[in-house]
């Protein structure tokens, strides 16, 4: 029997007070960057990830970007990376005129391999001074940028534990993993500055947007600064430095006010999904899923099983108007990072991009469409 419904990969669920601040917004004309739905949006996600400071941006690229400038990354300079990864974690350190290191990806977990970050920093860099170097050319590693793929987290005290020897800055690429924790702590609490985004498929979202986190006040204030084109005056066209037009628009925000209210419901719905896909597909034909550790409590954002029968899963699934899709492909196989130095011993990052398809987890799709999913993926393998 085939699917006649099409079900879709993971989509926003406008489900609440979203039309109504939205309405007030165009009623009232506070439409663009300046409004109190900004103020209320970017102190929300604060609050939910237990921060002091929230500031807005434009999307989590902008976020990332604006991070990396705060934490002191120039050009020329080198930020470590996940070699697996969506493209404007690199994209974000390429604006700055800075390059990414590439660590291969653990095989189990697909973040950042800490063995491989270990190994790499204890072997291939020298510190001279204050500042850590890559040896075979003496220029500066200034940061790190960790990323929460899927919402998962890797092992962060022993993270914390390896960076710590080390003079770099840690921004966090957080900007699938809201609601998801280590220990409790929220992700994005484990640099000064960790950065969200709520494009059209994240787990909230307020069709593009992002804000980045801190406890510390001057950050923010400089963060705000930097995102609304360094206008120093309230009265004078006066800009005190190179500044960007990233700042959330007000009408924006109100979706994203609307979303952050029934965020709790969403992270509830993901994980009942992540609970059925699990229990439905555990032991079919090859399929396997992304270890999680003990201590991480996951958002389930965008659920990815594992299989060498990608392709006809992913021929099959598409053909029964379920949308599925393979993993980001790996910077190193992109044009404009294939020169990068790529840390790794037998090349994960490839093989997961070859073997990993996300399959639908909207926050709204019914029972009756996860089990017309999982009955497929079994029709596709057995």
């Amino acid at each position: 029997m085939s699917n006649d419904r099409f079900i879709p990969l993971s989509v926003p669920n406008i489900a609440g007070n979203e039309w109504q601040y939205v309405k007030e917004c165009l009623d009232t004309g506070w439409i663009s960057s300046v409004g109190e739905y900004v103020n209320r949006f970017e102190q929300m996600v604060a609050d939910f990830a237990g921060a002091r400071f929230g500031v807005a941006a434009v999307n989590g690229t902008s976020a990332l970007h604006i991070a990396l400038l705060l934490s002191g990354v120039k050009y020329g300079d080198y930020v470590i990376l996940p070699n697996l990864t969506f493209v404007a974690s690199a994209n974000s350190i390429r604006y700055l005129g800075a390059e990414p290191i590439l660590i291969d990806a653990d095989p189990l977990m697909w973040q950042m391999d800490l063995d491989l970050l270990e190994q790499f920093l204890q072997e291939q860099t020298v510190l001279e001074g204050e500042v850590l170097l890559l040896k075979k050319d003496r220029k500066p590693i200034r940061a790190i940028m960790p990323v929460h793929i899927l919402g998962n987290l890797c092992d962060m005290d022993r993270f914390q534990s390896i960076i710590s020897k080390y003079p770099i800055a840690v921004v966090e690429d957080s900007t699938e993993a809201l609601g998801s924790t280590y220990k409790g702590r929220s992700a994005g609490r484990f640099s000064p500055l960790g950065c969200f985004s709520f494009n059209g498929n994240k787990i909230i979202s307020t069709g593009g947007g992002g804000v980045i986190v801190t406890d510390d006040e001057q950050l923010a204030k400089h963060a705000k600064h930097l995102t609304t084109t360094a206008k120093a005056s309230p009265d004078e066209y006066f800009h005190d430095e190179v500044g960007y037009n990233y700042r959330l628009v007000n009408v924006l925000a109100a979706i994203g006010v609307g979303q952050m209210e029934l965020l709790p419901s969403f992270i509830k719905r993901k994980k009942e999904c992540v609970a059925y896909y699990k229990a439905s597909l555990q032991g079919v034909a090859d399929i396997s899923f992304q270890q999680e550790l003990p201590e991480v409590e996951t958002n389930g954002w965008l659920f990815t099983i594992r299989t060498e029968k990608q392709k006809q899963l992913l021929d099959h699934l598409n053909a029964n108007k379920i949308m599925s899709r393979r993993f980001w492909m790996p910077m190193n196989k992109l044009p404009m990072y294939s020169h990068c130095l790529f840390v790794q011993h037998s090349d994960e990052s490839d093989k997961i991009y070859n073997t990993c398809l996300s399959i639908p987890c909207s926050t709204g799709i019914t029972d009756e469409e996860l089990e017309i999913v999982q009955r497929e993926i079994k029709n596709a393998l057995s």
